[in-house]
């Protein structure tokens, strides 16, 4: 099995993405911590390249919304 991961630096926090191929697409999703659940759901691309930049474009938005903006 092949596995891509990629690091990304977003709003000061480090994420470590992982992308595997699932079926004919490319998946998405951040790195479990073993015995840790998460509720992040996986996106998915035609490349691994695709798929972490829709995720990283998300988590980017995420942040921006709980960033408080200075007024």
């Amino acid at each position: 099995m092949i596995v891509y991961r990629f690091e990304e630096t977003i709003g000061g926090r480090a994420y470590l993405i992982e992308v595997m191929l699932v079926s004919n697409r490319w998946r998405a999703q951040l790195l479990r911590t073993p015995g840790v659940p998460t509720a992040m759901m996986p996106f998915y691309g035609h490349t691994p390249d695709e798929a972490a930049r829709q995720l990283t474009e998300w988590l980017t938005l995420a942040h921006r919304r709980n960033t408080p903006s200075s007024v």
